[in-house]
């Protein structure tokens, strides 16, 4: 994984602090300035972890479902008595990670091979519309393109 996912940060992570200084009212353009002239062996962050993001877990039913439809990771449609609709899934919500696996920016084919893969229960992580679009809106696409996906190790 990457040097962010290493250290333990997550796509929808709030951070406060860098190295002490309060971030409030910071545009981006100074924050990544403050960044790139601290030293890289010292940068320390202060987090509020995904305060907007839910974790749910769902359970496969005989045909490998968990019961939600998806269009460009959103969710579209929860299917009537499934694991997702049992389990408080809503529509309008955004996956962002499954098993702790970042997915944002993968395509739907991708997401639902993903999840294919996982044995008979799987967690989802979801972000309410307004908040994920927002954020992608503002990563810009060459950020997103090379988020890391890779499958966090087992601990």
């Amino acid at each position: 994984g990457g040097i962010a996912a290493k250290a333990g940060l997550r796509f929808g992570d709030q951070i406060l602090q860098i190295n002490g200084e309060n971030l409030a009212g910071w545009g981006k353009k100074r924050t990544i300035e403050f960044l790139k002239n601290a030293d890289p062996s010292q940068i320390k962050f202060a987090l509020r972890d995904r305060p907007f993001e839910r974790t749910i877990t769902c359970v496969k039913d005989s045909s490998g479902h968990i019961g939600f439809r998806i269009k460009k990771s959103k969710i579209e449609e929860i299917i009537k008595n499934s694991s997702a609709a049992r389990n408080g899934m809503l529509t309008d919500h955004y996956l962002v990670e499954i098993d702790g696996q970042n997915i944002v920016g993968l395509s739907d084919h991708k997401i639902l091979k993903v999840i294919k893969e996982k044995g008979d229960s799987v967690t989802v992580t979801v972000m309410p519309g307004f908040v994920y679009e927002h954020m992608v809106e503002n990563l810009g696409s060459s950020l997103k393109k090379h988020m890391d996906h890779t499958q966090p190790a087992e601990i």
